[in-house]
């Protein structure tokens, strides 16, 4: 991840790459179209900024699931699919992709929680066996055996 611009250490000649975290506002604007203005500055961004010059971190993600499921009523298979595409732009980096698309995998599937299905995930690529939690939705999972305080 870049600064504000200034030559690489290793090459005096050239500029570092800009990169800055992208806020779930910017996305869901993207993603809805709404208000269309916003929505347009939105596009624009995506579409013009270079490879993985905007750093996704998986809080938004979880936060973009939120507000397409609570305010926008979007069914579960089309918010799947939508943070798929954010994933897959070119312009997005993230921290951890194949944790992100299990986890969205998951939530779409298995139909658990956002939350939920990130803690699977992450469970079973870190080949942790169990889950502390008291959401019994856990337990539709066979890869994650769920654990009560």
């Amino acid at each position: 991840m870049g600064g504000r611009g200034g030559s690489h250490p290793d090459d005096p000649g050239t500029k570092a790459t800009l990169s800055a975290l992208i806020d779930t506002n910017v996305l869901v604007r993207h993603l809805t179209g709404d208000p269309p203005e916003m929505a347009a500055r939105a596009t624009r961004l995506l579409s013009t900024s270079g490879p993985g010059e905007l750093v996704l971190v998986d809080l938004v993600v979880a936060e973009i699931v939120y507000v397409l499921e609570s305010f926008y009523k979007a069914p579960r298979g089309q918010i799947a699919d939508a943070v798929r595409s954010i994933i897959g732009f070119e312009a997005i980096t993230v921290v951890d992709q194949e944790t992100l698309f299990r986890a969205i995998e998951i939530y779409e599937v298995a139909r658990l929680d956002f939350a939920e299905a990130y803690l699977v995930a992450v469970a079973e690529l870190a080949d942790v066996d169990e889950v502390v939690s008291f959401d019994e939705s856990i337990d539709r999972m066979d890869t994650v055996r769920r654990v009560e305080p």
